[in-house]
């Protein structure tokens, strides 16, 4: 069993960055004209407004204690009214990157915070804030996978034509089904960890960590 400083370095990390890129979703659609997140308390930093109980605590806790390379997990979507945006298909690509942004703001948040860790002697900190680069780094980039219902697959529904992106949008009912047979079957290791290892070599070497 983990100990529980164990825990905290990778829950903390894991409960701020799938928190805020939910909240990341609500607020650019709020400014869009969409108050749906809003009326309905979404629109929130508390964490428990947003925990999914597969995606936020059992999927992490199954990848954790079965050796997964890299540790992930997902909030409960905010809710979009696609038709309430003042431009749908604009807004709903801005909604839909504000996530993945947010995840990507907070991996250079923890670098800073590595740097802080560092001049404090502070090895859990130091822990901590590397995953907190690295799981926002691995959110932000599994996002923008062009697969319902991941965000990536919103820019590319609001890309195409009325008629494709409805064919297109069925395929979200075995959304998923197919991520977690990606998962399993190791394809995501494939694709989202060469462009981590990237990001996270670039970071780390712009804060002089390596």
């Amino acid at each position: 069993m983990p100990d529980i400083q164990t825990l905290l370095i990778y829950i903390i990390p894991l409960t701020f960055a799938i928190t805020l890129h939910e909240f990341a979703h609500g607020w650019v659609a709020n400014q869009c004209g969409d108050a749906t997140a809003r009326m309905l308390g979404r629109l929130t930093l508390n964490p428990i407004k947003h925990i999914d109980p597969m995606g936020s605590i059992l999927v992490p806790i199954v990848l954790y204690f079965t050796g997964s390379p890299f540790l992930f997990g997902w909030a409960k979507p905010v809710p979009i009214n696609f038709n309430a945006l003042k431009y749908p298909k604009r807004d709903m690509i801005l909604v839909a990157l504000a996530g993945p942004a947010s995840n990507f703001i907070m991996a250079l948040l923890w670098s800073f915070a590595i740097m802080i860790a560092l001049s404090l002697e502070s090895q859990l900190l130091i822990e901590m804030a590397k995953f907190g680069v690295v799981i926002n780094l691995v959110l932000g980039v599994f996002n923008l996978l062009p697969l319902p219902p991941l965000d990536g697959s919103r820019i590319v529904s609001a890309l195409l034509p009325n008629n494709l992106a409805y064919y297109y949008n069925k395929l979200e009912v075995y959304g998923l089904y197919i991520v977690l047979a990606l998962l399993f079957f190791g394809i995501f290791q494939k694709v989202i960890l060469p462009i981590v290892r990237i990001l996270q070599v670039s970071i780390f070497s712009a804060i002089g960590l390596i």
